[in-house]
């Protein structure tokens, strides 16, 4: 029996992929963003879209919620909907920015994780989008690296209270989107070493196109309730070290491990993905 398939952010970028991916799929899809999504007229039946604002913290969680309930439940959500504000020193960011940032990239993840568990039928697994820039620390990345690190540790608490539902913050790697636009026109001598890579990234298999990255995230995300503890941090592109190097969940009860949840297990270095 084929998935249903709950994604925010779905206008664009990965968000549309992922949808267009599990929609190939055979899947239903029932996607949210700003804008809305071109995808109903491909897929009638099985692309349900609803425009919602996520800066709205008023209104937007009762309309989601209305929404949800004539739903089927979902056996997979994806929280990919996010902001990049401007890549500049966390000293001259103002707070406001980072308020912005946090309203888009953690709390109205708070609200729309509060609307899925409220449903008759919790969703089985329920991945949030998070980035290498959780744990990184890398110059530049403020308010963005502030909320997604504030994001994985809001995933974990989630898997603390709701033990049915399997969690994840998934890092998805570098991906070709229109964000790398605004970041590959930053100035090489700005001193933000992580655009510098970027920069040499871009058009090469190291930063694939959403739909080819799409197509390999779906097969991962599929492996993951198996293979990471509810709550964990997962990266991608440590993905084959990860699946050789961590021990089982029932060796993990036994034996404390590092998982990839700890910040150890991080090199000081990273190529932001969103």
């Amino acid at each position: 029996m084929k998935k249903t398939v709950f994604i925010t952010g779905v206008s664009r970028g990965l968000g549309r992929a992922l949808a267009a991916a599990y929609l190939d799929d055979g899947c239903a899809v029932y996607g949210c963003s700003r804008s809305g999504c071109d995808l109903a007229d491909a897929h009638p039946g099985r692309y349900h879209d609803k425009a919602l604002d996520l800066s709205d913290s008023g209104g937007g969680p009762a309309a989601l919620a209305e929404w949800l309930c004539s739903g089927p439940g979902f056996d997979l959500a994806i929280l990919n909907a996010g902001i990049l504000p401007e890549i500049r020193d966390i000293k001259d960011t103002p707070l406001e920015s980072l308020r912005e940032t946090m309203e888009i990239n953690l709390w109205s993840n708070k609200w729309v994780l509060d609307a899925l568990l409220a449903m008759p039928r919790k969703p089985g697994h329920i991945v949030a989008i998070s980035s290498g820039a959780a744990v990184s620390g890398s110059r530049g990345w403020n308010g963005y690296a502030l909320s997604k690190a504030a994001l994985n540790m809001l995933v974990r608490l989630y898997a603390a209270e709701e033990p049915e539902v399997h969690f994840t913050a998934f890092a998805p790697g570098l991906i070709d989107t229109a964000m790398q636009d605004y970041l590959c026109g930053i100035e090489d001598d700005a001193g933000f070493e992580t655009v510098r890579r970027l920069k040499q990234a871009r058009h090469t298999p190291d930063m694939p196109k959403p739909e080819e990255a799409a197509r390999k995230i779906t097969a991962v995300l599929d492996t993951l309730p198996r293979t990471s503890e509810s709550g964990a941090f997962v990266d991608i592109r440590k993905m084959e070290t990860y699946e050789t190097s961590q021990p089982s969940l029932s060796q993990k009860k036994t034996k404390r491990k590092l998982t990839q949840n700890d910040p150890r297990k991080h090199s000081p270095g990273f190529r932001p993905s969103r």
